[in-house]
């Protein structure tokens, strides 16, 4: 089977929906499935790119020219399905949602001829924190629906996410939930200048805590900023870029925590890997369910490390702690529990065996290689000999 990826971004850019989809593609193969994918650019302005003959998995970059609310603006996108489904001669796309460049599905006759299964990593969340975003979605929603009806199959990443999807509920008779997963392997352990550049980003003593994610609106690191006061002998880094560094410097010069608390910006992945390492624990203390799953849990369990995450009602980032029994879970956007949670690791004298037991998970459920086989199952349940059938002539829409 030859099966075609509509994705958002691709490594190198740097997210848990980009690292999984390199991860599954990867791994795909060994369940009997040719993989390529079609992705937007990440070079601004870029002008797109093929795939070289000598490539082990095609990738097609379409040219993208910046974001709008969080979505990659690329109206040429269309025209680079054309031709990713022209050249690579799919028996079946798989589309990564949320992406409105996937809505090209929806006009091109040779993506209708084709048969759909939509990997749902996470709704369009009606944010109460950027308000945008309700507005946004009302014109998202018609299209994204048209999608759902459209597929054969549909890839949730937990239950609890499943369970709260309104935009899912519809369809919850051809859904299927299958965790993100990690490839151990992609996250070498790290070489000796890369640990030593870990420690000067650490920069003294205490309880090291770690916190990987985009400096936006939704992951909670101004809840982990006030956290940290409470914790005086314990140091923190929050690794990411995003549109809310500015405002999170402010508040760790106004609480007086420059010494203890870094912001180091992006970094590359031997560095994260690095820090994984010699941290003590990481943090996730994201404020709402666009946090759907948190991939970076699964690296924590790559490195043996015990994790404190939000306990967010209707995410997978609660679900995914509580399968592997290595971590503290917590209410989102509460510092004065946050700060209890930290602290209970800190003191724990018994903290390597909640680390022990996210290795151990990783082996059994989240690795690669159990979820493309549940991938490849999917498919296998797909009647790829049938392409006719198309959004406007779908039983749910008659």
């Amino acid at each position: 089977m030859r099966v075609l990826h509509v994705g958002k971004y691709y490594p190198p850019f740097a997210g848990g929906m980009e690292y999984f989809l390199a991860d599954l593609l990867r791994a795909l193969p060994e369940q009997g499935v040719e993989v390529a994918a079609l992705v937007h650019d990440e070079r601004r302005g870029g002008q797109g790119a093929r795939p070289a003959a000598t490539d082990a998995i095609p990738i097609y970059r379409a040219p993208c020219h910046g974001r709008l609310l969080y979505a990659p603006l690329s109206p040429a996108f269309p025209f680079w399905l054309s031709r990713a489904i022209r050249e690579f001669r799919p028996d079946l796309l798989h589309l990564h949602l949320p992406n409105t460049s996937a809505f090209a599905a929806l006009l091109l006759p040779a993506a209708r001829r084709l048969p759909w299964v939509i990997h749902w990593h996470a709704d369009v969340v009606s944010s109460v924190i950027d308000r945008r975003l309700a507005l946004a979605y009302r014109l998202y929603r018609p299209f994204e629906q048209r999608l759902l009806a459209a597929s054969r199959a549909v890839i949730a990443t937990s239950p609890p996410y499943l369970d709260s999807s309104a935009a899912l509920a519809p369809w919850r008779e051809r859904c299927r939930t299958i965790p993100l997963g990690l490839d151990p392997s992609r996250l070498p352990d790290p070489a000796p200048s890369d640990l030593a550049l870990a420690e000067s980003l650490w920069g003294g003593t205490g309880l090291r805590v770690l916190a990987i994610g985009r400096l936006t609106y939704y992951k909670g690191h101004d809840t982990l900023i006030r956290a940290a006061a409470e914790l005086p002998e314990a140091r923190f880094l929050i690794v990411g870029s995003g549109d809310q560094r500015e405002r999170l410097v402010a508040l760790i010069r106004s609480l007086g925590l420059d010494e203890r608390v870094h912001l180091p910006g992006f970094q590359p992945d031997a560095t994260l890997n690095a820090l994984l390492a010699s941290c003590d624990l990481l943090c996730l203390p994201s404020l709402e369910r666009t946090e759907a799953f948190g991939l970076v849990l699964l690296e924590a369990m790559r490195f043996g490390k015990p994790v404190v995450a939000s306990d967010i009602p209707g995410s997978g980032a609660g679900w995914v702690v509580r399968q592997a029994a290595h971590g503290r879970l917590t209410p989102p956007g509460d510092p004065a529990r946050l700060a209890s949670a930290l602290r209970s690791l800190q003191m724990d004298p018994d903290r390597r065996r909640l680390g022990e037991s996210g290795r151990r998970a990783l082996r059994e459920r989240f690795g690669m290689a159990p979820i493309a086989r549940e991938v490849a199952e999917v498919y296998s349940g797909v009647d790829v000999g049938v392409h006719s059938r198309s959004p406007q002539t779908t039983g749910a829409e008659r």
